[in-house]
């Protein structure tokens, strides 16, 4: 969903754009970049999530240090459009009100009483196609949302924004100086690091959470609506992605090794191994390598006090995902047992891990696919596929791709510890310690 937003900018006239993400899944980030082939871009990094008012924060204010007048389109990755033409048609509307110092937001026409979305308004019209905004409403019940369809003065929030990046601090000032001033402090120490940009950690835990409507959009006077009817949808659920799926004949949504027999209206979602169904209606089914989840479909608001279960239990699966993504590529955990782990590594052309040694493991390298570089104790050498080496405890080694294609190999560690804490870095190309 990164990519197709990026995508959906394909067409406007644009600036590179300024990711804004958790450091936590950042190297995630760079690869869907990466896999688009798309030219470098700023992945701006925050320490700790905060909503969405600090985020805008951040890059409006990493927008002004390039220009004063830059207009920022905001966009979360979680939304679908059917119709790009009628999105970009919509932005060329909404452009000169920016141009003029207005907060635009975009307005989705409803089709429906959702109860999902919060809506807006819309107050006199103006000149050009936009509205005043009368007001911003809360998600509301069946009922109300009867009566805001009906009406035809009512547009659900999509969350998308546009505006000077120099305005909308502006107005953050005037009614949110808090927020202001801690993204100001923490963006005055940038630390550039490979693709992404780190701020000061310690002055953006102060920043308050708030949401940009909560923080800025519901206090301005200068908010203006422009309506929009591109099929939209805010994939915020499981059930709004098996809304928008393309489904068979007995209504189900099907991805991965899937047998549905007897199955009507599921999404059934598989990542690494098969799933079969018989004489269920109504579901959602999902596995991935690190989970799985069987609910009912209106209950899938629910999962959320699952991971609340879980957080108050201290699992593990909280944090912890068998495939994690590294600036050199990434691996995935196949198998871990008493003193042993086994993964399948995947090293991009050209890249290199660190040099580095562990104290209370042993690895077994077999190459997969590709080439390897491999250096222990300062000894090079290159192995190709179905060859293998031994790195010793303590020993000081490196894997290196020099190929043109992927490496993947098998890693085997067998020791008393096996955390990925137990690394000691001497050289590093990509700054980590």
């Amino acid at each position: 969903m990164l990519q197709q937003t990026l995508l959906r900018l394909n067409g406007l006239a644009h600036q590179s754009p300024l990711i804004i993400c958790n450091e936590e899944h950042r190297f995630l980030a760079a690869e869907q970049i990466r896999q688009l082939e798309h030219p470098p871009m700023q992945i701006l990094l925050e320490p700790v999530g905060r909503n969405t008012a600090p985020a805008i924060t951040l890059a409006a204010l990493q927008a002004c240090q390039q220009d004063n007048e830059a207009i920022l389109l905001v966009m979360a990755a979680d939304h679908v459009f059917a119709d790009i033409t009628a999105l970009h048609q919509a932005i060329a509307t909404a452009i000169p009100f920016a141009e003029a110092g207005k907060m635009v937001t975009f307005g989705i026409t409803p089709t429906q009483p959702e109860t999902g979305y919060g809506y807006i308004q819309q107050g006199k019209a103006i000149s050009g196609g936009g509205y005043e905004v009368a007001r911003f409403v809360e998600k509301p019940d069946s009922s109300l949302a009867q009566q805001y369809l009906d009406s035809g003065d009512y547009l659900w929030n999509s969350g998308i924004f546009l505006f000077q990046a120099s305005r909308y601090l502006e107005e953050l000032q005037k009614f949110r100086p808090d927020i202001y001033q801690a993204c100001q402090d923490a963006m005055t120490e940038q630390t550039p690091d490979l693709d992404f940009i780190r701020i000061n950690q310690q002055a953006f835990e102060q920043c308050p959470s708030e949401s940009i409507d909560y923080a800025v959009m519901e206090k301005t006077d200068e908010a203006v609506v422009v309506p929009l009817n591109a099929g939209w949808s805010d994939v915020g659920g499981f059930q709004a992605l098996w809304q928008i799926s393309d489904k068979n004949e007995y209504g189900n949504v099907q991805k991965g090794d899937v047998i549905a027999l007897d199955t009507h209206n599921c999404l059934v979602h598989s990542d690494d191994k098969l799933v079969a169904t018989v004489g269920v209606d109504n579901l959602v089914i999902i596995t991935t390598k690190d989970a799985v989840l069987v609910a009912h479909k209106d209950k899938t608001q629910d999962v959320k006090k699952v991971v609340e279960e879980l957080q108050q239990a201290g699992r593990h699966e909280v944090s912890f995902h068998r495939e994690v993504y590294r600036p050199w590529g990434k691996y995935d955990s196949v198998d871990i047992g008493d003193r042993f782990q086994v993964k399948r590594i995947t090293v991009k052309p050209g890249a290199k891990l660190s040099v580095q040694m562990h104290h209370h493991r042993a690895e077994h390298w077999i190459v997969v696919s590709g080439t390897a570089k491999v250096t222990i104790n300062d000894k090079e050498q290159y192995l190709t596929e179905n060859q293998s080496v031994y790195i010793p405890i303590t020993a000081v080694h490196a894997l290196e791709n020099p190929g043109k294609v992927d490496l993947e190999l098998i890693e085997v560690q067998s020791g008393s510890y096996l955390g990925e804490d137990d690394i000691v870095r001497f050289e590093d190309r990509y700054g980590r310690n």
